[in-house]
């Protein structure tokens, strides 16, 4: 069953004075009994990240057009992300080249605190300015950056496709998040980390892991890269091809990952699988089902303990009806009921008795696989 039919919805304020009485209760039950998904904010984003930092304040960053792009409003899906409409000139992609950063104190109410970095004061815009002089502005892209606050220090990672062929960044501020002093420790090491993602384990180390997957141990002071990388997948098949991240849950490291249900290229939903292992560097077990339309999500938790996915618009149509959604097969074409903006799903979490871990969204649009599966769960 194709459903391509665009929902009608009315524009959500942020603040809390501007909401509708009955949308701000209804949000605020929700996000209570933790028992189905939130649309937290309207806005253009792709790969949202939210992060609890030490201030307690929750972060949110993502995969954004520039501030004041008129084609957010004119273009409201870039459905223009098609790598067909890309060859012919149509509708380029919205894609900026800056982070820019919200915070909350509840998960409901966001303020816009700027962009706290943008490729040209990144690594390689000093290492090749010439790249960044032949390539337009609006070519250059900025994608899928994570934010984390360690020991007072704001780190941030990212990739970037251009105008620096494989030019991600690992960004450290010292003086604060909005502060525009930059230090590069990791320097080259982080070229061609598509999608860098990191993770501190228990003893200590950082991790980075990029691609789907691999991951490599990172020196004291994100100096650089140390030992050798290692390839991670699940027992059975990889674990996706995007959006990579790991968990500790339990005494399970818990690796996460992003694909089309199909198995092929924007066909079908956009999906978020995981697998276990008892060490970082695997061996893994299978690639298990977490939940429908929430490929590259953010697991998180928040202040209570318990655990959210972000998720976000990713279609070559406008979102579909969510009736009956279970039993929609989406095989023809790029399809979610995700409007666009940034949506957060409650996650079940259990640790089960023989330590392995489960994870499934709760929400019933987004808990089950859908007939454009192509493993079976």
């Amino acid at each position: 069953m194709k459903q391509i039919t665009l929902f009608i919805t009315s524009v959500i304020l942020l603040a809390a004075c501007n909401m509708p009485p009955s949308d701000r209760e209804e949000k605020e039950k929700a996000l209570k009994e933790h028992n189905q998904a939130i649309y937290l904010k309207d806005g253009w984003i792709r790969d949202p990240y939210i992060y609890l930092a030490p201030d307690g304040y929750y972060y949110l960053t993502g995969t954004t057009p520039v501030p004041n792009d008129p084609r957010e409003k004119d273009d409201k899906y870039n459905l223009g992300l098609t790598e067909a409409a890309l060859k012919i000139g149509l509708n380029p992609s919205i894609v900026g080249y800056k982070i820019r950063v919200w915070r909350s104190d509840n998960l409901l109410d966001w303020e816009y605190l700027g962009e706290p970095f943008s490729l040209d004061q990144g690594y390689w815009a000093k290492q090749n300015p010439e790249a960044f002089k032949e390539v337009p502005q609006n070519e250059w892209f900025l994608w899928a950056p994570e934010i984390f606050n360690i020991d007072g220090d704001w780190i941030f990672v990212h990739t970037s496709p251009r105008p620096q062929q494989g030019g991600a960044n690992l960004v450290v501020k010292k003086e604060g998040l909005m502060s525009d002093q930059f230090e590069f420790p990791m320097g080259e090491d982080i070229q061609f980390k598509h999608d860098p993602s990191l993770f501190k384990d228990n003893d200590g180390t950082w991790y980075l892991l990029w691609g789907n997957t691999m991951i490599q141990p990172i020196k004291p002071g994100f100096t650089g890269l140390t030992g050798e990388p290692v390839r991670i997948d699940p027992s059975n098949r990889r674990i996706g091809h995007e959006g990579a991240t790991i968990r500790k849950i339990g005494n399970k490291y818990v690796h996460f990952g992003t694909a089309w249900s199909t198995d092929q290229g924007r066909k079908g939903s956009y999906n978020l699988y995981y697998c276990t292992a008892d060490s970082i560097t695997g061996p893994y077990g299978e690639r298990k089902f977490a939940g429908r339309f929430l490929g590259h999500g953010t697991p998180f938790q928040d202040k209570e303990g318990r655990w959210w996915c972000t998720a976000f618009f990713n279609g070559n149509v406008p979102p579909i009806d969510d009736t009956d959604i279970e039993n929609c097969d989406l095989s023809e074409t790029a399809q979610s009921i995700n409007e666009q903006g940034t949506t957060i799903v409650p996650l079940e979490v259990k640790i089960l008795e023989d330590g392995d871990i489960y994870i499934r969204a709760k929400d019933e649009r987004y808990a089950h696989p859908g007939p454009d599966e192509v493993q079976q769960f």
